[in-house]
């Protein structure tokens, strides 16, 4: 018994967006394994935890504070030699390239603070994104001369707005500073 199938042209108009996309990327892969081609896989821009991440890989140590310049992550890291270096991480890509190093860091006393404390950089970046969420764009080692107290400096960006977050280098606690209207900023990000 012969069965015909018939149609619509919307159905069928339908079945091509669907599969459309999965024949042309079928089609570019068998191109590319013929032609022995390589293609990077498509990826989103990498945020504060994937800069971190990126330049604690390329230098291990502590970061000291980490924020974001346009295109570029500005990373310092305390390395275990106790220099300080700053590393730029390309947003697009992850590369990570030295911007400068200082063996002899000044700073011995604040950073021994640092090395010791119990919240590094990134537990610090997750514990104010639970308090405040949106994209990190910087977290800094503060210590606040005036009130002799030590902490880090979350900045999280959502709706227009920065958000400070105070995140205690003991406990992990984070605290809402205070909120900046963005508008009048001009952060490519």
């Amino acid at each position: 018994m012969k069965r015909t199938l018939y149609v619509s042209s919307a159905a069928a108009a339908a079945a091509l967006l669907v599969v459309g996309p999965v024949a042309a990327a079928t089609a570019a892969s068998t191109t590319e394994a013929a032609t022995g081609g390589v293609s990077a896989p498509l990826r989103a821009a990498v945020d504060a935890e994937g800069a971190a991440a990126a330049a604690l890989k390329s230098h291990p140590g502590v970061i000291e504070s980490l924020d974001k310049d346009g295109s570029v992550w500005h990373v310092n890291v305390i390395g275990k030699d106790g220099g300080n270096t700053e590393l730029l991480v390309t947003a697009a890509t992850g590369s990570v390239a030295v911007e400068n190093s200082d063996e002899n860091d000044d700073d011995g006393d604040e950073d021994a603070a640092l090395v010791a404390a119990k919240v590094t950089a990134q537990q610090a970046m997750k514990a104010a994104v639970a308090a405040h969420p949106g994209p990190v764009w910087s977290v800094q080692w503060d210590d606040d001369d005036d009130s002799n107290k030590t902490y880090w400096d979350v900045e999280v960006k959502s709706g227009g707005s920065t958000t400070n977050v105070h995140v205690d280098p003991t406990s992990g606690k984070a605290t809402v500073s205070h909120s900046d209207n963005d508008n009048d900023e001009n952060d490519n990000g």
